[in-house]
């Protein structure tokens, strides 16, 4: 019984001995001075498993602007090597940067936890600005092609009673003639002056003057729209205009008793607080929406700035002296650590159009 006991010992203990090791050849590569314009560089980390078990790489995280563009996929047998490229695109970032890359292997300690530091290993180095481009002198550094926008992003706030127009600068960069038309533009968004296809010299320039008209749009809230521009470009054929408006009620023209007898948004509360929440757990709040007014009140929209929370209502038309039930619900799938987003409920209470609120949580790292 002695012996099967030490047996069983022995082989523990080899067992317990018995694991992989990483030991990188080294833990930096510094590229010195490279040039914004020269491309991407990239750098190779050796490593050797040290152990007595084969070693295999679990997970390789690179930092922002970095990428592992490749590294060894399968087991490394004891006391054989393996690598890990590192590339990093130094484009539109000059100046020094230092860039790590998190890498965690089957060793034990990485085994049922999430809390075991990573091995880090870095890169780093200098870029040189490249010259100014064509494009970037005459101030057109959206998009990547010879037929450009000057502004692709618009952002509007106007009364549901108005229209405001918008202009556009696009530039042909070719050294020849250029058409383009514009596609897919919403009916509330119209052009002025000029005709839906287009022709540019080369070197041209032209403004192109739009009008967002909030009254036949028939909305109020916040929203996104796009139009997008068919070119004869061959490196970017189609570009697109972002439009982001905001809409709001126009309650100028209410009179006296209109105003007496309009609905009142009165909430619940503010802020809302989900304390800890578990990981990938999707947990609900909720509150009430009262309407202490005469007429019903009526919700115009409900915002979420992210997709972490999100809100609905059981009813969009509220009652006088009644209420709606408001769910918030926390999304914590694939999300770790501290959230908190400003939720809009948007009505047509001319005191309280804009109700805001707050909502926190913390999700748990495991």
């Amino acid at each position: 019984m002695k012996k099967l006991f030490s047996l069983v010992m022995f082989l523990s203990a080899l067992t317990l001995f018995a694991q992989p090791a990483i030991k990188f050849e080294q833990t930096t590569i510094d590229f010195g001075n490279i040039k914004e314009d020269d491309g991407k560089v990239s750098g190779k980390f050796e490593f050797t498993n040290t152990g007595n078990q084969d070693l295999l790489l679990t997970n390789v995280k690179p930092g922002c602007g970095c990428t592992a563009a490749d590294y060894t996929k399968t087991p490394v047998a004891p006391g054989e090597k393996g690598f890990i490229i590192a590339t990093y695109n130094p484009y539109n970032r000059p100046g020094s940067f230092n860039k790590n890359i998190k890498v965690n292997t089957n060793e034990p300690k990485f085994e049922g936890t999430e809390n075991a530091p990573s091995y880090m290993i870095y890169i780093k180095g200098n870029v040189e600005k490249r010259p100014p481009s064509k494009y970037e002198l005459a101030g057109y550094n959206n998009g990547t092609g010879d037929i450009r926008i000057k502004d692709n992003q618009i952002k509007l706030e106007m009364l549901n009673s108005e229209s405001k127009t918008f202009t556009v600068k696009v530039m042909n960069f070719l050294e020849k003639e250029s058409t383009f038309e514009l596609l897919n533009i919403p009916n509330f968004i119209t052009i002025e002056k000029i005709p839906a296809k287009i022709i540019l010299q080369p070197g041209e320039e032209k403004e192109l003057t739009f009008k967002y008209d909030a009254v036949k749009r028939g909305e109020i809230g916040s929203y996104k729209d796009i139009i997008s521009i068919q070119t004869q470009d061959s490196i970017e054929p189609k570009i697109t205009i972002f439009v982001e408006s905001i809409i709001n009620e126009d309650f100028s023209k209410l009179t006296t008793k209109q105003l007496q007898d309009a609905p009142k948004a009165v909430i619940d509360s503010l802020n809302i607080n989900f304390d800890k929440v578990a990981k990938n757990a999707n947990p609900v709040k909720q509150i009430n929406l009262y309407n202490k007014g005469k007429n019903p009140l009526i919700i115009r929209q409900l915002k979420s700035p992210n997709t972490v929370f999100s809100i609905v209502s059981d009813k969009m038309e509220i009652p006088k002296d009644s209420f709606a039930t408001l769910t918030i619900t926390l999304n914590s799938r694939n999300r770790r650590g501290p959230q908190n987003a400003i939720i809009e409920v948007i009505t047509n209470d001319p005191a309280n159009s804009h109700i805001l609120i707050n909502c926190t949580g913390d999700i748990s790292q495991q």
